[in-house]
């Protein structure tokens, strides 16, 4: 089968930078999908696919595709075959009906297990006249949230389209793309070589863009080589540049031929929280900044330009003389927020509403002050210094630094903090109460920044719920999944002892009026709870492990992580695939009965040796592990509780359970009743598979 390369291109005005990427990677799998559907995935596993993107232009290169899709052969059963004729020997409708629906004669149906048959016979067909559905396809599914309109055209993109390339081998596929006829030619760069460039192959593609246009189409290879030149620069002038990998991205996504050039500020602006500067430097500007040996900020910043300029002074001396009046902005709301405290501040949160059912800003830190007073007693620490900074916590909301920059919510709140004469704990509360802000970033330190930290979230979770607003499968406006991973990583990683339950009733009487006051609490408890389960599949523990916990719902973190390990750890013992079926056949048996059996075993009623043997081991494991679950050593207990194997084994090979005699089937149910609450200490490994 003969072969061709196919190339498509989308020229377009500059595309969104931070959805470039997603773009270009979502048109090549949906380009794939196509082909796939077409042509098979035998034939297109043996095609390569290579993605381009850049400020203007989509493309993707298939190699090696096939030019026609082969014949093929498919069969269309009909009516059995004692029903194709009536007695007299004619064709029944039936059999008439289909003929006519394959478009063939009776006489050309074959017999195949007793029913009619019409084998269709697909011609090859050359592949390049469906390229074209195949690519409208494609565009018609990217990730597009809004699409737009341009000029007279009808057409819809996320930017206006300027150019098609459409080439299968060395020739056009003539089509009409997003209102513009496919050809050969793409263009240059905007400035270096804003010309067109005729293409002859789709290999060529790369190159010719490189060598002649001055673009660099391949999305990893633009990015590379700004990490290149940012090291490089960095090493000239001593320095260590902090490469954000987001920044990165976005930077590769706005540059067609990117050059990196140092800039330097002056500075005085270094007095400013070097956070504000970077955020000034990569969020307005998208400059990369540098630290000296020492991990402080230095007075440079790395830009990347689009051009390769002659007078590349002239490139420097602008982006100065942008960031200037940025960082002298910051400089100013710095020194003006410094003349009034945090806690002068307080009264202006009055006037914003956190949510309209919930109250105020005001409102939720004097909560959010109670419950962290709260928790700062349940793990040791200063209950004063709790409560102090979580009436604090949101005040830096209303300076004008966070005005400015809302990403600084928080780290500002520390350094004003600071600089008010605040406990070191307070001020680092004021920043540390956001932690974790996303996956995997880092915990809470202090004693104090954890309590607030529990309580804001535990606050925002029961008031939600309170007035019915939880997450849905799409929305959670309020991040409260989010929240509910934040306390769990803390309270498990910090190794904290406490009580959800506890803290979630806390809450709740602080409200005292929401609409679901009377079960807010349960409906919490069991959101979080069930959080833990996508915590754990994470960590690749299986999730029968954390349903054998959560059929118990233990409301202390900490206590679940350890019950969920120790089954983890028991399930690796030869022991467990029969003590699991054991525990299930006992729950099955007591399951059945109309009411709970009482755990009393009568000594003088047991007679058979089994159930003697299984009696002692049972009393001698509930003396031994009562220290063992009370500390929470679980898989010590587990690892106990193996040695059950060989006697529960035998009282279900020699012991009639539901005897005849009320009596003696009784004492053993409650028997079962003791062996399974053994368990039942840990977790119901009934639920584990084999």
């Amino acid at each position: 089968m003969s072969v061709k390369d196919f190339l498509f291109e989308l020229g377009t005005e500059e595309l969104p930078p931070k959805a470039l990427k997603s773009l270009s990677e979502a048109l090549e799998a949906e380009i794939r999908q196509g082909l796939i559907g077409l042509l098979g995935d035998d034939a297109v596993s043996t095609a390569t696919f290579k993605a381009y993107a850049a400020p203007r232009r989509l493309a993707v290169l298939v190699t090696d595709l096939p030019t026609e899709v082969p014949e093929s052969r498919s069969q269309l059963m009909g009516p059995p075959v004692n029903i194709g004729y009536d007695a007299e020997g004619k064709p029944t409708k039936a059999l008439e009906g289909f003929a006519r629906k394959c478009g063939t004669t009776i006489d050309q149906l074959q017999e195949v297990n007793g029913k009619f048959c019409f084998e269709q016979v697909h011609p090859a067909q050359p592949v390049a006249p469906r390229l074209p559905d195949i690519v409208s396809h494609a565009l018609d599914k990217l990730p597009i949230p809004k699409r737009m309109r341009w000029g007279s055209s009808r057409a819809e993109f996320v930017r206006p389209v300027k150019w098609v390339v459409m080439l299968f081998g060395d020739e056009v596929v003539p089509c009409e793309i997003l209102g513009h006829a496919a050809g050969r030619h793409t263009r240059g760069h905007r400035f270096h070589y804003n010309e067109e460039i005729e293409l002859f192959a789709g290999k060529e593609y790369a190159a010719s863009l490189k060598e002649k246009g001055m673009v660099l189409a391949d999305f990893a290879e633009r990015r590379e080589l700004i990490r290149s030149q940012l090291l490089a620069e960095a090493e000239r002038i001593g320095g260590q540049v902090v490469i954000d990998e987001g920044l990165l991205e976005e930077v590769t996504a706005l540059n067609e031929w990117p050059v990196a050039l140092t800039g330097r500020f002056e500075e005085r602006f270094l007095e400013v929280p070097a956070q504000a500067l970077i955020s000034t430097m990569a969020d307005n500007q998208k400059y990369f900044h540098l630290l000296d040996d020492a991990g402080k900020l230095m007075p440079y910043f790395i830009t990347i330009a689009n051009i390769e300029s002659r007078d590349p002074q002239q490139v420097i001396e602008g982006n100065e003389k942008v960031i200037r009046p940025r960082l002298s902005d910051a400089a100013f709301f710095f020194e003006t927020d410094k003349k009034r405290t945090l806690a002068s501040r307080r009264d202006a949160l009055k006037k914003i509403v956190f949510q309209k059912d919930l109250g105020t800003v005001f409102e939720k830190t004097e909560r959010i002050s109670a419950l962290a007073r709260r928790v700062a007693e349940a793990i040791g620490a200063d209950a004063e210094q709790a409560a102090r900074a979580g009436a604090l916590c949101k005040a830096d909301l209303v300076t004008e630094m966070v005005l400015e920059f809302p990403e600084l919510q928080g780290l500002m709140g520390y350094h004003y903090a600071r600089h008010d004469g605040e406990p070191d704990e307070v001020a680092a509360a004021q920043n540390e109460h956001y932690m974790p802000r996303h996956h995997g970033d880092q915990l809470p330190q202090t004693g104090t920044g954890i309590a607030v930290a529990i309580a804001d979230r535990i606050d925002t979770l029961v008031g939600l719920f309170g007035i019915n607003q939880p997450p849905t499968g799409s929305k959670d406006p309020f991040a409260l999944r989010r929240a509910t991973l934040g306390v769990l990583r803390i309270i498990v990683e910090r190794e904290l002892p406490l009580d959800l339950r506890t803290l979630l009733d806390a809450a709740a009487r602080q409200y005292g009026n929401l609409p679901a006051q009377a079960t807010v609490v349960d409906q919490v408890l069991d959101f979080m709870l069930e959080r833990f389960r996508a915590w754990y599949e994470e960590k690749g523990i299986s999730v029968d492990n954390y349903l054998a916990v959560h059929t118990l719902r233990p409301s202390k973190p900490l206590d679940f992580d350890r019950r969920v390990r120790a089954v983890a750890h028991f399930r690796t013992l030869p022991e467990a695939a029969s003590l699991a079926a054991a525990n299930k056949r006992v729950g099955n048996i007591l399951g059945k009965l109309d009411t709970p059996v009482e755990p009393r075993v009568d000594s003088a009623l047991l007679t058979d040796p089994a159930e003697i043997a299984l009696a002692e081991k049972v009393d001698q494991l509930e003396r031994q592990l009562k220290p063992a679950f009370e500390a929470g050593e679980y898989q010590q207990a587990l690892e106990a509780l193996a040695a059950l194997q060989a006697p529960v084994d035998r009282f279900f090979d020699d012991v009639m359970v539901m005897a005849d005699d009320p009596a003696l089937r009784q004492n053993r149910l409650a028997l079962l009743t003791r062996l399974r609450n053994l368990f039942l200490g840990v977790a119901d490994i009934s639920l584990i598979a084999g």
